[in-house]
């Protein structure tokens, strides 16, 4: 019998028997699903860490209190050192050195748990209030969907003006609104709308539910006992930082007075860096979903060759029959080998549609984008044929040995 002839014939009987086909192909299914769809959990958690911490900005990095990093690798049985805070002027001294090469912007985190009404309407007191200068727009990545940017005047006199996010002016105002005149109370104190933020979706480093002041009004009314400043900086060529970063540094040190030698007492902290840490964390992630899918495809392989040995105790008179006709005992063994091969074909390809729509369906709903994993969906396929290649060797070499005589009288 030539090879097609023998495939033709395992193929009619994985037809033949239907049943056992589709209770076959659904534990392999599940098997390449597990495989597939934690692993495309874990491209598209990926996805969400570089969307979310690019929207940080492209070409832009941050330099911080050093208390206020984080080190995924720290041991935390050890207590944090704490550094003197970057001080209101300090962060003006960097910004008259540097605004004028690089879009310099000063930050201050006012309050997390702010409340906004605007008539009868009121937002829950989860509101992000953030006092900024005429730059944070540019270095954050945000833009205008109404209004405009704060003006000179209105940041050296801390004016009551105020730039909303999104989220806060679809609750206080719903879908159609006019800026003219608008007048909202922020923790009772009030302020004219002057612009609201375009949508850019809520991630680590970037909110929809926030609002902007004045730099100098946030330090009116959210006054705090020692703050610490956060100064963003945006280069002109997001692909080239490093010059950015050691004159940032240099002006820095200088600013905080450190000497030659002394240990900076300061973060410089970039977007792709942030998302770069968690990334090759999830390599941890990748690696236990590839070995959970890979002992659900071992249980699917043990349930496979039990199958086929019941199928080849089944079918012992079939056996006799094609060997009195001339079948050898290669033929018998190929036409076993090729059903289990074919069965777990069929089994991968249901996995693989059941993986991708589970895996996407965790990802979208984390915020992750689609993602069709080309990568694992061949190693499904590689799997599929691995795992039929040794769960029908030993089934097919059982029904090679059949004798021909006894198979034929076998009820």
């Amino acid at each position: 019998m030539s090879f097609f002839e023998v495939l033709a014939l395992a193929y009619r009987s994985v037809r033949t028997n239907i049943v056992r086909t589709i209770i076959t192909c659904c534990i392999i299914g599940f098997g390449i699903m597990a495989l597939v769809g934690i692993l495309t959990v874990v491209d598209g958690l990926k996805s969400y860490l570089s969307k979310s911490f690019s929207s940080m900005g492209a070409g832009t990095f941050k330099i911080r209190n050093k208390s206020l990093g984080f080190n995924l690798d720290a041991d935390n049985s050890e207590p944090q050192k704490i550094f003197r805070s970057i001080s209101f002027l300090e962060s003006t001294q960097f910004k008259e050195k540097f605004n004028d090469r690089y879009s310099t912007s000063i930050q201050y985190l006012a309050n997390q748990g702010s409340t906004a009404k605007f008539g009868n309407k009121k937002t829950n007191p989860n509101i992000l209030v953030i006092g900024s200068d005429e730059n944070y727009l540019v270095n954050e990545s945000y833009t205008l969907l109404q209004g405009r940017n704060f003006t000179t005047p209105e940041l050296k006199l801390g004016s009551n003006v105020i730039m909303i996010g999104y989220t806060v002016a679809k609750k206080l105002f719903g879908a159609n609104y006019n800026l003219d005149n608008m007048i909202i109370r922020l923790d009772d104190v009030k302020y004219k709308v002057i612009g609201v933020l375009d949508e850019k979706g809520s991630s680590f480093i970037t909110t929809d539910n926030m609002v902007l002041v004045p730099l100098a009004k946030a330090r009116q009314l959210y006054a705090q006992e020692n703050p610490s400043y956060i100064i963003s900086v945006k280069g002109d060529d997001p692909e080239n930082m490093e010059p950015v970063q050691e004159e940032a540094t240099l002006v820095m040190r200088n600013v905080r007075k450190l000497h030659p030698g002394e240990q900076i007492n300061f973060d410089l902290l970039k977007s792709d860096s942030i998302s770069g840490m968690f990334v090759e964390k999830m390599k941890y992630a990748t690696m236990a979903g590839f070995i959970i899918g890979i002992i659900t495809l071992i249980g699917a392989a043990i349930g496979l060759m039990n199958i086929m040995l019941v199928s080849v105790t089944e079918r012992t008179k079939e056996i006799g029959t094609l060997k009195a006709i001339g079948a050898n005992n290669q033929s018998i063994r190929l036409q076993f080998l090729l059903e289990a091969m074919v069965i777990c074909q069929f089994g991968g390809f249901l996995g693989i549609v059941l993986g991708i729509a589970a895996g996407n369906a965790v990802s979208l709903s984390i915020g992750g984008a689609f993602i069709i994993p080309w990568m694992w969906m061949l190693v499904g396929i590689a799997f599929c044929l691995i795992v039929g290649l040794v769960s029908g060797i030993y089934p097919a070499y059982k029904a090679s040995l059949q004798d021909p005589i006894e198979a034929l009288r076998y009820e």
